[in-house]
């Protein structure tokens, strides 16, 4: 895995990772207008990251080929491990960010409580039980894979995150409004309000 931040002040990073299940090129720009270009060959993943990139505020680049004629799960692992990569890359030294937030969102019925914390320590609690059906887009898709991808996001990342579900019935409904509050929460996590790393060690 190759990751690069960008050179001319942007808070951005590109992340390429090549594996024999998967080859992935990610960018995240963290100051972005929430432009996207998402392609991984699991609709309804695309779908999910473009939440996160519109809901974040995120310029989001995801470009990923994967031996899905086994399984989606290395591809959503991987793009999680990726993603996390960038992210990390792009935060920088985290001087002045507001580094903890929470937001709680709905949708229709759904409703999922998310706080973070970019404290340089993976940690990831997910408390979210659905009811059972996957996903029925084309080809399906499991969602048991949803933790995978935030597991694999939290450990490269180095964030605390830990995801609740309220209440809510319907699959699709809850992993959208968990996609959408962990991205409010990133954006008001990384915005810049001081000068120094909010740290009483200095360091994040």
């Amino acid at each position: 895995m190759t990751a690069a931040r960008a050179t001319d002040g942007r808070r951005a990073a590109t992340v390429e990772r090549s594996t024999s299940e998967t080859s992935i090129r990610i960018s995240v720009d963290l100051d972005g207008t929430g432009t996207l270009d998402i392609g991984t060959g699991i609709p309804f993943f695309d779908h999910m990251l473009a939440q996160l990139g519109r809901h974040g505020g995120l310029d989001l680049v995801v470009l990923a080929r994967g031996d899905l004629h086994i399984d989606a799960h290395h591809t959503v692992e991987d793009v999680g491990i990726a993603l996390g990569e960038a992210f990390a890359a792009a935060l920088g030294d985290k001087a002045g960010v507001r580094r903890f937030a929470s937001n709680r969102v709905p949708l229709d019925e759904a409703l999922v409580d998310v706080a973070l914390d970019l404290s340089g320590r993976p940690f990831l609690v997910y408390e979210v039980a659905f009811p059972g059906q996957k996903i029925l887009s084309d080809p399906p898709f499991d969602p048991q894979l949803i933790e995978e991808f935030w597991r694999a996001f939290v450990t490269s990342a180095a964030i605390t995150l830990h995801i609740t579900l309220v209440r809510g019935v319907n699959t699709h409904h809850i992993i959208e409004a968990t996609f959408k509050s962990v991205a409010r929460s990133l954006r008001d996590a990384v915005r810049v309000e001081g000068g120094g790393v909010p740290s009483t060690k200095g360091v994040l």
